[in-house]
């Protein structure tokens, strides 16, 4: 059988790979701060013009969540109007923009290497930058896999994106190792009212001068590798076919899954598109209240208690090798990723996150119990492994794919801007309340708190989240309007 007939899976599969590039540079970006955040405290430290106190030190490490919340409230508006490539080519952009200036924030205006108020306002636009850039590759990078693979992989390959989250998270963590090399990252001591003094200033100097900078600066590797590559790759044949661009869209298609099906999946295409886009609230409120609590559970289960404050939670418990533990719980959570991926479409969708659901209550519950207890310290590391183990083979993975692919093809652009923004939003709840929270109320309330939270998410999926397995995208049009 030719391949016209049958399609080409390396075709399929090196668009894919390029689109997940800009989940790598996700996990990338959102990860780098935690080998620099050390330097580039102690840098600014030295600024004579203003005290750079926990509040300001605070802000500057989650900055790019602000970018975060912008680009993907706006991937709707651009994916769009302009195309899903168009607008994930002008991520590739802003990620690399983001690297150069968090590396030389100066930017030849600035005198470098002066620590002022002007440039950690200058530092902090260039974040933003880049998580404007995290905010639209987040939200299109699913959407684009989504709108590309076949029904029945299609699940598999926008797994692959949750992959390249995390791999990319892994990455930068020996990046920012091997930057660091024999070089001593600055000890810094709080001293009351939110200042702080550094310790060890003479083995830290190149660390605070110097160290920082290449960390953020590495980012411009893969930030340009994938502006570049995805010149390369095709528009969606669901956006070619919603601005009339049939031939190209029958095209693609016809690469991607043969010509016979290619005139079958284009007249499906068709059919739910007599307009180009149609109001949000067309398919009814239950729709985008659907894809909007997807996002929110995802966040709100509190995995991110566990990913950026690994190393205090371990640190907390009375390990002392809180690095080798947490550089352990990603090699972990990169393997069970890999189970969503191979079994979403055997499995479905539900039963994975209802599973994940479950799994992560139990984790977060034993976590409450054990926690502070001697006696216990190993269980409360196996509960906080079995918490994450189990958000990466439900709601890491699964939370995209349904994001990606239960909403109609008229309102997709702007239904997923919506529930991604959402789901930024939530990121920047979970993971500026946890350590206060932690520290008043202890880490027992906060982890029960978050199980009770994943055995709702599970109630929710059990009720309201529809199966997507084995559907077309075509179908969600159908089944949203037999539900209003």
């Amino acid at each position: 059988m030719s391949q016209n007939q049958t399609g080409s899976k390396s075709y399929l599969f090196s668009i894919v790979l390029v689109a997940v590039i800009g989940g790598l540079l996700f996990g990338y970006d959102t990860a780098v701060i935690s080998g620099a955040e050390k330097g580039l405290q102690a840098f600014f430290m030295g600024a004579q013009d203003f005290t750079y106190t926990d509040f300001w030190h605070g802000f500057t490490s989650s900055s790019a969540l602000i970018g975060c919340i912008i680009g993907s409230s706006l991937s709707g508006l651009l994916a769009s109007n302009f195309g899903r490539k168009k607008t994930l080519i002008f991520a590739g952009i802003m990620f690399f923009i983001s690297a150069w200036g968090s590396m030389c924030p100066e930017t030849m205006v600035l005198a470098k290497g002066e620590p002022t108020l002007n440039l950690l306002v200058v530092f902090n636009i260039y974040r933003v930058i880049g998580g404007v850039g995290v905010g639209l590759a987040s939200a299109v990078c699913p959407m684009y896999i989504g709108e590309i693979a076949p029904s029945n992989i299609r699940g598999m390959l926008v797994s692959w994106n949750q992959f390249a989250i995390i791999f990319g998270q892994l990455v930068v963590y020996f990046v920012n190792f091997f930057i660091l090399g024999d070089h001593v990252a600055p000890l810094i001591q709080s001293v009351g009212e939110g200042v702080n003094e550094i310790l060890n200033i003479n083995d830290a100097q190149w660390s605070i001068n110097e160290g920082w900078r290449y960390m953020f600066g590495s980012e411009m590797i893969p930030a340009g590798l994938f502006a570049l590559l995805i010149c390369f790759v095709p528009e969606t044949p669901r956006y070619l076919a919603s601005i009339g661009e049939d031939k190209k869209a029958e095209g693609i298609l016809a690469k991607i899954n043969g010509a016979a099906k290619a005139q079958e999946i284009l007249k499906d295409i068709k059919e739910t598109m007599v307009v180009k886009t149609e109001p949000i609230m067309t398919y009814g409120f239950l729709c985008i209240f659907v894809g909007i609590m997807l996002s929110v559970f995802q966040q709100a289960v509190g995995i991110n208690a566990v990913l950026y404050f690994a190393p205090r939670i371990y640190e907390a418990m009375g390990f002392n090798n809180p690095m080798v533990l947490t550089v352990f719980n990603g090699i972990v959570n990169l393997g069970f990723t890999c189970v969503a991926i191979f079994t979403v479409e055997k499995l479905g969708r539900k039963p994975l996150l209802i599973t994940g659901s479950l799994g992560m209550a139990i984790g977060a519950i034993g976590v409450a119990c054990t926690f502070g207890n001697p006696n216990m310290q190993l269980l409360c590391m196996v509960s906080i492994m079995v918490y994450s183990a189990s958000f990466m083979f439900s709601w890491g993975p699964i939370c995209w794919v349904l994001i990606a692919e239960v909403f109609p093809n008229t309102i997709r652009g702007g239904a997923v801007a919506i529930a991604v923004a959402f789901q930024w939003i939530f990121n920047w709840i979970v993971s500026t309340s946890f350590v206060p929270l932690a520290n008043s109320l202890g880490y027992w309330v906060v982890y029960s708190m978050y199980g009770i939270i994943c055995v709702i998410a599970a109630v929710f999926v059990w009720k309201l989240v529809p199966e997507t397995k084995g559907k077309t995208l075509e179908d969600m049009t159908k089944l949203w309007k037999g539900k209003k």
